[in-house]
């Protein structure tokens, strides 16, 4: 570390302590063996903890998630310092670049009739930007391969939300129903796919293929009410939560054990918890 005063917390304070972590010589053992693959889950699990603390309004917490999740930009960023690629300030640039590029409206003289043509501009900036080079091919193993609205969406999303992705990207070339009814029908049917592959027996495979188009219809259906799947279920798992530790705190309150209960007392709990949200 440089032995001038530097304000703490600021960004050159975060680069230098980062250097000094990886340093081979007086760095940490653990950052040191990390690789862009290893510090993947980490950067993934920071995003959803910021996601949290905003779902819960706790800001105290926002504000050290969202420390943890730049830790990860600088943590990506040094290690491609470290082999010649870019840094933590190429990395900024590029941003500043791209936010520059992305709102004319803004920066330029470009205007909008309104928020639906500013928002088809920036998908339509978004696409250039794919077909020169800047996104994901359409084909992992071929730069070549031909363009399609499927590219840059990260393989590495949550299930629900690389659906929506997909969808929306589908539907701007008319490949989408016009409201909600059809979707409702689908769901329809392939909750009877469902049900058929499991009166004839079928394996594992197919049972999986069909809960898999039974959930993309659901995420389908809840683009099309403007609900995000992702924040829906969400929800609804602290709902379950909540309601399940109340079953276990009023048990334990008894002197009793969930694993020792009938399903109908369980139940009878269940709808007390409900009833008192």
């Amino acid at each position: 570390m440089p032995d001038t005063p530097r304000q703490v917390g600021s960004m050159d304070e975060v680069l230098a302590i980062m250097a000094r972590l990886r340093d081979p010589q007086r760095g940490c053992a653990w950052d040191l063996k990390q690789t862009f693959d290893s510090i993947v889950p980490h950067t993934l699990e920071e995003a959803f903890e910021v996601a949290d603390a905003i779902e819960r309004r706790d800001f105290d917490e926002l504000r050290s998630e969202l420390g943890d999740l730049l830790l990860q930009v600088v943590f990506h960023s040094r290690m491609a310092q470290e082999e010649g690629r870019f840094d933590f300030h190429d990395v900024a640039a590029t941003l500043a670049e791209k936010l520059v590029r992305r709102h004319p409206h803004v920066f330029g003289d470009t205007r909008f009739e309104s928020e639906e043509a500013q928002h088809a501009a920036w998908e339509a900036e978004k696409a250039r930007e794919r077909a020169a080079g800047q996104g994901a091919p359409a084909d992992g193993n071929d730069a070549r391969a031909l363009p399609s609205q499927m590219d840059g969406i990260a393989r590495t999303l949550p299930g629900l939300s690389r659906a929506v992705k997909m969808q929306k990207r589908a539907a701007r070339v008319g490949f989408d129903w016009d409201n909600p009814a059809p979707v409702l029908d689908k769901i329809h049917e392939e909750l009877e796919e469902v049900r058929h592959e499991m009166a004839v027996g079928a394996g594992h495979d197919r049972l999986e293929d069909e809960v898999g188009d039974l959930l993309f219809a659901v995420t389908n259906l809840a683009r099309h009410l403007k609900v995000d799947p992702e924040a829906a279920l969400r929800r609804t798992n602290r709902k379950f939560e909540s309601r399940f530790r109340f079953i276990e705190q009023t048990l334990a309150g008894q002197g009793r054990a969930v694993e020792d209960q009938p399903l109908e007392v369980l139940d009878e709990l269940w709808e007390r918890a409900k009833g008192q949200e």
